[in-house]
């Protein structure tokens, strides 16, 4: 998909591009204060200000500049474009699901903590929240700063960043990132990418022990696992 030449880095004023980094660092801030305050009640509020502040953003450049919502990538993507990310994203859980059969681990039967219908379907949620913070939110901004090319690898880092310090969530998010940016890129939606981001999340806590996972926590959540 081409890149709408309103929001190409050659069309940004001085000013737009203070306030455009002004919103990344302010949210980026904002979620690490969520994920690594010291109580639950404290993380909430901060999790509650991130998510305020993010959705105002997005508002003041709905109301203010040429933003769409295809640009943010809210639209229904190609029925093409659709099959090409659930492919590629089959084809990754089948190819870790057998690395881990040929390496010897055990798939569970009956996982004990993850997933069950109940929990999937939160995890589908969870998943397209998150694709809604990285692409309609970080990457678009990146891609005005620097250009699509850059923002898929700009959003990818930051989105592995936010799962510090689980290094198997870090990691995987950080290659999981890439394909999922590169395909807004190309297709510019999210629903089949959060579609795909949840069928993959929902592999490696398959694929991988919780002894590692830990409930695939993050922030201060991973290390106060450790003290149980």
């Amino acid at each position: 998909m081409a890149v709408d030449p309103r929001f190409h880095p050659a069309a940004s004023t001085p000013v737009r591009r203070y306030f455009v980094w002004a919103q990344l660092v302010t949210v980026f801030v904002l979620l690490e204060l969520a994920l690594w305050a010291p109580t639950r009640v404290i993380r909430n509020r901060w999790a509650l200000i991130a998510t305020a502040s993010l959705l105002a953003f997005i508002l003041t450049d709905l109301i203010t500049t040429s933003t769409s919502l295809q640009h943010l990538g809210l639209g229904l993507p190609p029925l093409r474009g659709a099959g090409v990310i659930f492919c590629i994203g089959l084809a990754a859980a089948i190819f870790l699901l057998t690395l881990v059969r040929l390496a010897g681990g055990q798939i569970p039967a009956n996982p004990t903590w993850f997933p069950n219908l109940r929990s999937t379907w939160g995890y589908v949620l969870w998943a397209l929240m998150q694709e809604f913070i990285l692409q309609s939110f970080f990457f678009t901004r990146c891609e005005e700063l620097y250009g699509n090319s850059a923002a898929v690898w700009m959003a990818a880092v930051l989105f592995s960043v936010v799962h510090l310090p689980s290094p198997v969530l870090t990691a995987t998010t950080l290659i999981g990132a890439l394909f999922f940016c590169e395909m807004f890129r190309r297709y510019r939606s999210i629903y089949p990418i959060a579609i795909v981001h949840a069928m993959l999340g929902i592999t490696v806590a398959l694929a991988v022990p919780d002894s590692l996972l830990h409930h695939m926590r993050v922030g201060i959540g991973y290390l106060r696992y450790l003290t149980r």
